[in-house]
């Protein structure tokens, strides 16, 4: 049971990492083939017609699925990018294990193109602008990157990127169009449990509930009207002069994320991606007017209006932050220390402390508690808890409070926090009550797998596929063999 349920989150999510060479878990970098059905095939040298077995061997493709082929070099490719990413040798899957995978994702993606759905292209192209630059920004350099990964220009780079994103979308909406509207009653979620023997019911690691209270440096007014003065002049000298935006965006913005690429996001009036005071202003702009300055939670911007594409809309940002004194840092710092400790001599709660001063709205008002990001409750599973925030609380008991640490995030370059373990549960087997929401991801995830499976079954024996001798010998788990059975 364990296995299949392992197997499930491989099969329906892709695998996202970390690490540099992460993205390129959501799909093959392939060159995207369009075969036609038992069609001969022309060899581009000798212009003569080879059946596409003599092609498979002299082309090293591996399979063809539908529309789209895997080559050899993929599979070779793929088992490249996990060694890379850290993947242990024991944790590595088989070579036919590989070339299953792939396989999947071949068919995904030829029935994501015959029920016709759509890809955002623009957003790709965004997501690909935020990845090579933030990827670049880890590396070193763009010149680093290009080098890593072997191409010989950035455009190059950023094709391949492009190829990945748009192979991994296609994956990712025909898997929801096929699982999207599966639900659980809470009598399967107790059918599905009492199935599982309890010898076999499985363990969750120790969990906590952790609070925090932030403290954010404030900046002076005279800081703030500075760099509405300086977005002033960009816009004047845009609108007046000529100027480029483009160019000012690349030497001034303080978006790391989109400074490269001179500022540019695409926004959809349908997917709220950006902050809302963000949006409203790139919406009511028309093409070629740049904004007055406005100001979001991550500092101050002007917007320039590229191109309207429908609900598409093609903008240029400056994001320039207040600067914040040494003294407004070391004010916010003592402010913190002196609620530490107030709680410590038992002055005040945690959850009051939290309420009185902390700057976070979003966990302020609930004691400090943080809500777990990929489950959406307030439980973290130590095993799983990001490393930093392991660090900070692994010698905390329940109802310490941390020291002050020094942090940042996406909005704030200097940020300062406390934490405290609000609650404990430890390392136990499962328990119906006391896990329900858990066995209840449990029992949708094992109803998902068995759709995907019948999926799976149902288009294998309606789409072309044809194996590479080469690859026949895998003792595959679906039936990509069905035209020698």
């Amino acid at each position: 049971m364990q296995l299949k349920i392992n197997n499930l989150k491989y099969l329906i999510k892709p695998v996202y990492r970390t690490v540099l060479v992460s993205i390129f878990m959501t799909g093959a970098i392939s060159a995207q083939e369009i075969i036609e059905e038992n069609k001969d095939v022309v060899s581009t040298d000798s212009k003569e017609v080879i059946d596409t077995s003599k092609r498979f061997k002299i082309d090293g493709v591996a399979a063809v699925v539908g529309d789209y082929v895997v080559l050899e070099s993929d599979i070779s490719r793929e088992f490249e990018m996990l060694q890379q990413g850290g993947v242990s040798a024991e944790d590595m899957p088989t070579r036919c294990e590989m070339f299953g995978k792939l396989l999947e994702d071949k068919l995904y993606m030829h029935h994501s193109v015959q029920d016709s759905l759509v890809v955002n292209e623009a957003e790709i192209r965004s997501r690909v602008d935020q990845q090579i630059n933030a990827f670049s920004q880890q590396i070193g350099s763009m010149d680093k990157l290009v080098k890593f990964y072997k191409k010989g220009t950035e455009q190059e780079l950023r094709d391949m990127f492009y190829d990945v994103n748009k192979n991994g979308q296609m994956v990712k909406i025909m898997q929801d169009e096929i699982t999207g509207e599966i639900e659980v009653t809470p009598e399967e979620v107790r059918q599905f449990f009492n199935s599982i023997s309890e010898e076999e019911r499985p363990i969750f690691g120790t969990e906590l509930r952790v609070a925090q209270i932030v403290v954010i440096p404030d900046t002076t007014d005279d800081e703030k009207q500075k760099v509405i003065n300086r977005l002033n002049e960009f816009r004047s000298d845009v609108l007046d002069n000529g100027a480029s935006f483009t160019t000012k965006a690349v030497l001034y913005s303080d978006d790391e994320a989109s400074k490269r690429t001179g500022g540019r996001y695409t926004l959809n009036r349908t997917r709220p991606e950006m902050v809302k005071e963000f949006r409203e202003v790139a919406f009511t702009l028309q093409e070629g007017e740049v904004s007055e300055p406005f100001k979001t939670i991550f500092g101050y911007h002007i917007i320039r209006l590229e191109k309207i594409r429908g609900q598409e809309y093609d903008v240029q940002h400056i994001l320039l932050r207040p600067k914040i004194t040494d003294d407004n840092i070391k004010l916010a710092k003592a402010k913190l220390e002196n609620t530490r400790q107030r709680i410590i001599d038992g002055d005040i709660s945690f959850a009051d402390a939290a309420l009185e001063i902390s700057d976070q709205d979003e966990t302020k008002y609930d004691g400090g508690q943080l809500r777990n990001p990929e489950t959406q409750d307030y439980s973290f599973e130590l095993t799983k808890m990001d490393t930093e925030l392991y660090t900070q609380l692994q010698n905390l008991s329940d109802g310490d409070v941390s020291v002050v640490y020094q942090d940042e995030d996406r909005e704030n370059p200097v940020m300062f926090k406390i934490l405290t373990v609000t609650e404990r549960k430890e390392e136990h087997q499962a328990e119906f009550a006391k896990d329900y929401l858990k066995i209840k991801d449990l029992a949708l995830q094992e109803k998902q797998l068995k759709e995907i499976e019948k999926w799976q079954e149902s288009k294998i024996l309606e789409t072309f596929i044809s194996i590479a001798n080469e690859q026949k010998s895998c003792d595959f788990k679906s039936n990509w063999l069905k035209q020698e059975n």
